[in-house]
């Protein structure tokens, strides 16, 4: 059983896995300021939590987008498990071809997110992946990964936008009765929501058309259960797909 953990700008994703399967799926806010045992306690309780002893953990890996916050994490998972974690970055065998300009600038988030959609899905894909920032990925029939976009999340559009104005509260992210709002937080959440999954909606068929192939369309991270289902395009929402790319890593470099 190995332990793997992504750690994002907002949340630290959590998971076990064990012969191929994800047995849990778990989120925690990411503290810039929590030392190695904080981050220790959450890893034993949320074991504990699903019945799993640190004594089972044959193994560990993460993916990280904050440099600053990976030593400690990865100090914790040795803390708990006694386990060395391994890291995702250069000399890391993925099985992903990167042809972007610079294949170094990519983050391991989307290899990994990548890694997973070329082993589960059918090519070619598109991945969206729904966090504090919106990431696009678009991998070819052939598993290269050709590119993609970065767009505001719906939590830092939300904020940018009554950070801004005098007179506009702050909403929660829950979906409004009706697209047409007739009040102001309805109004709000309506654009937020139903403007970010036309956004969506749109970038797919935008890719289809440029790329003259219609891809299979895969979403995963904190928000998209939110967006996903006021989308028109036929999406599939995937919560692990990120704990199942770090699996399928591990496995390739053990």
């Amino acid at each position: 059983m190995i332990i793997a953990i992504d750690i994002g700008n907002t949340n630290i994703v959590i998971g076990c896995c064990s012969d191929n399967k994800i047995l849990f799926v778990e989120r925690v806010s990411t503290d810039h300021d929590a030392t190695e045992l904080e981050y220790g306690i959450h890893i034993k309780t949320i074991l504990e939590l699903h019945g799993i002893s640190p004594k089972d953990i044959d193994g560990a890996i993460i993916s990280s987008v904050v440099p600053s916050v990976t030593f400690t994490v990865k100090g914790a998972v040795k803390k708990v498990t006694d386990k060395n974690a391994m890291v995702v970055g250069p000399g890391i065998k993925t099985g992903l071809s990167i042809v972007i300009d610079n294949p170094a600038q990519l983050g391991s988030d989307l290899v990994v997110d990548a890694v997973a959609g070329i082993n589960e899905y059918p090519l070619p894909l598109i991945i969206f992946d729904m966090g504090t920032a919106n990431t696009v990925s678009v991998i070819d029939e052939n598993k290269n990964y050709l590119g993609g976009m970065i767009m505001p999340g719906l939590k830092v559009s939300l904020d940018s936008l009554t950070g801004r104005t005098s007179q506009l509260p702050k909403v929660s992210l829950d979906p409004p009765k009706r697209i047409v709002g007739t009040n102001t937080v309805d109004c709000m959440k309506s654009g937020l929501l139903y403007g970010s999954a036309a956004q969506i909606d749109g970038i797919i068929q935008r890719i289809n058309t440029a790329r003259g192939v219609t891809h299979t369309v895969v979403a995963t991270g904190g928000l998209a259960s939110t967006v996903i289902p006021l989308c028109l395009e036929k999406i599939i929402l995937d919560d692990a797909l990120l704990l199942k790319g770090l699996m399928i890593i591990y496995n390739k470099n053990v």
